[in-house]
């Protein structure tokens, strides 16, 4: 991981701990306060599980994956073009997936807060680390439309570096 990707990282981590240590320094466990009436609220609550809840009683499993999911994608770096917006998806992802990481090390689930209602959908209470996660995962979609999923060493045709042979 190069520093770039780092420091995006950190800052994601970073601002993900902030705001969950404020709102639940400020806002009572499972209430709301209206910020848009009929739009959006802060609502603290916490979340055992992942997206909508799933695999709430598998702590455990849930880790595993988290941990091997960030081992994997900090090694597929390598194969991506080495440019800001890659640089900036990559930390935003490994960012957040350590901020709710470490929540769910520290705690036992995750701290959300940000309660959208979207068309008469109240859609699923969520925080920082999984706002950075989703604008990672789209900026990496980006990428690979435009072609920068592909880095010097590995746009030969076979993938791999090919080696010039001096001519005598």
């Amino acid at each position: 991981m190069n520093k770039k990707t780092l420091i995006v990282a950190i800052i994601a981590l970073a601002l993900d701990q902030i705001t969950k240590i404020l709102i639940e320094s400020t806002v009572k466990l499972n209430t709301s306060i209206k910020i848009i009436k009929g739009f959006f609220n802060i609502t603290s609550c916490h979340n055992p599980g992942v997206a909508w809840g799933m695999l709430s009683n598998n702590r455990i499993l849930i880790l595993l994956i988290t941990i091997i999911a960030i081992i994997i994608i900090s090694r597929f770096i390598k194969s991506f073009k080495n440019n800001t917006r890659n640089n900036i998806a990559f930390g935003l992802i490994i960012g957040g997936l350590t901020g709710n990481l470490a929540d769910r090390i520290i705690f036992g689930y995750v701290r959300d807060f940000l309660d959208f209602m979207i068309i008469n959908y109240d859609y699923p209470v969520f925080n920082v680390a999984d706002m950075a996660i989703v604008i990672g995962v789209i900026l990496l979609i980006y990428a690979v439309i435009k072609g920068e999923d592909q880095s010097e060493d590995n746009s030969g045709r076979s993938g791999r570096k090919t080696r010039q042979i001096p001519s005598k």
